[in-house]
């Protein structure tokens, strides 16, 4: 099949079939279709769109392309979580030892960050030792001794995807449902989950900032990852201002840590519980959603995740003693305090925070940029509090002081202060149950 034909076929408004999208990632792999033209047919995808079809099929093929773990003889509670993004997200690092506690196995690959939003690479990198990057015998390894893996993609896992979104990333591509749909899936269905339960962020500080995006997304993986046998469902979460009380790196493991001792902020604490908990459901080991909240709390109560995450940092090549002693993690040496301008109740923008972090350092605006893992904002009146003027309101820390600086200015403009308290926004807008995969 000729490149230029597929382009054609798309460009025109015409469905590609199973065959011709085959022969496409067929070709970004082994290097018969050049960039322009792969650059090309991408364009054409998010002008014309794709059909639920299209996308399942493409998804198929994008997983084809590389290894697939098989891990179905260990059961049916194979599942994951993806999260769309956001500021202050460390869910993964509460949920994944959470889950893996209550007897669930969690094969996750997760990204690193780029542009406002955070990255679990990334956090778990700051733990000193901590591997990230495994093959897929080390990963499944890993998986056998703790019922969990914490990895990036491997060389092996949906190569057809690296190269593919490489290229959206530079040719304004990116904004396509189907290419998002299918990028996610085409990993998380390599790690051979049998479940997956979609946090869709929804907000300032989201990729999607409206509800009705959110569900269109949200909606478009449901079926696609039906249609190839993975049951998904989708939690519509707030992202209008940052989770927690900690966004960065290492101050965000700090936090997890916290949650898991039973320590954490609510709103972190409930997120971690909700996710975890449906993610028991679809892997069989709860009934209802009241039994595997109750399964959930019961290893935070118990120390059994914060043990959990102690395994999996130690057999991942971390160092375990983080648990215990956070001052092992990386400190930043340069801080600065953001305070409230005037009396009243605090709002804080989240999109604004996710900015300042990466001037900080503690994310990044291109892909090749290096993190600073000591770097990180601290939120001492989060949304909805009452402070007085002057009174510090967030910590801006780092290497660089200049930087510190450039942050606390941007930070100082995330914080409005309202004379009337705000009203909460809930932080679980929406959950979307797929049909049975």
């Amino acid at each position: 099949m000729r490149a230029v034909d597929l382009i054609r076929r798309k460009r025109d408004g015409l469905p590609l079939d199973p065959a011709e999208l085959r022969a496409f990632v067929d070709g970004v792999v082994d290097g018969s279709w050049p960039d322009y033209q792969i650059a090309a047919l991408l364009m054409a995808i998010v002008l014309r769109g794709m059909t639920d079809q299209e996308a399942a099929a493409l998804t198929r093929a994008m997983v084809a392309s590389g290894a697939r773990l098989d891990l179905s003889d260990l059961g049916p509670a194979v599942v994951d979580k993806h999260s769309t993004g956001g500021v202050g997200d460390k869910i993964s690092l509460v949920l994944a030892p959470l889950a893996a506690a209550c007897g669930a196995i969690v094969p996750m690959v997760s990204g690193r960050g780029l542009g406002h939003t955070g990255g679990t690479l990334d956090k778990l990198e700051s733990i000193p030792g901590f591997r990230t990057r495994l093959s897929l015998d080390e990963a499944r390894r890993t998986i056998e001794r703790v019922g969990c893996v914490l990895i990036g993609q491997t060389d092996e896992m949906a190569p057809a995807d690296r190269r593919l979104y490489a290229l959206r990333d530079v040719t304004a591509t990116v904004e396509s449902i189907p290419l998002i749909a299918s990028s996610i899936l085409s990993k998380k269905i390599a790690e051979g989950i049998t479940g997956l339960v979609l946090d869709v962020k929804v907000g300032s500080g989201a990729f999607m900032p409206t509800d009705e995006e959110a569900r269109d997304l949200a909606r478009a993986i449901i079926a696609i990852a039906a249609a190839n046998g993975v049951a998904t469902e989708a939690v519509l979460t707030s992202m209008g201002t940052p989770i927690g009380r900690t966004v960065g790196n290492a101050v965000e493991v700090r936090e997890a840590i916290a949650t898991l001792d039973g320590r954490g902020p609510a709103d972190t604490t409930e997120l971690s519980v909700v996710l975890t908990a449906r993610m028991l459901v679809l892997g069989r080991i709860a009934a209802t959603i009241d039994e595997a909240e109750a399964r959930v709390r019961d290893a935070l109560e118990s120390g059994r995740g914060l043990e959990k995450f102690g395994e999996i940092i130690e057999a991942q090549g971390g160092d375990r003693r983080v648990i215990d002693d956070s001052s092992r993690l990386p400190a930043a040496p340069s801080q600065r305090p953001v305070e409230a301008f005037s009396g009243g109740w605090v709002t804080i923008d989240a999109r604004a925070v996710g900015d300042a972090a990466v001037v900080l350092g503690a994310g990044r605006d291109r892909a090749e940029a290096d993190v600073d893992p000591s770097a990180g904002i601290e939120i001492l009146a989060t949304e909805g509090s009452e402070v007085s003027a002057g009174e510090t309101v967030m910590v801006a820390a780092g290497r660089d002081a200049a930087r510190v600086e450039a942050a606390a200015a941007l930070l100082a403009r995330a914080i409005v202060i309202n004379q009337v308290r705000p009203t909460p926004e809930p932080i679980v807008r929406e959950v979307i149950v797929g049909v049975p995969a």
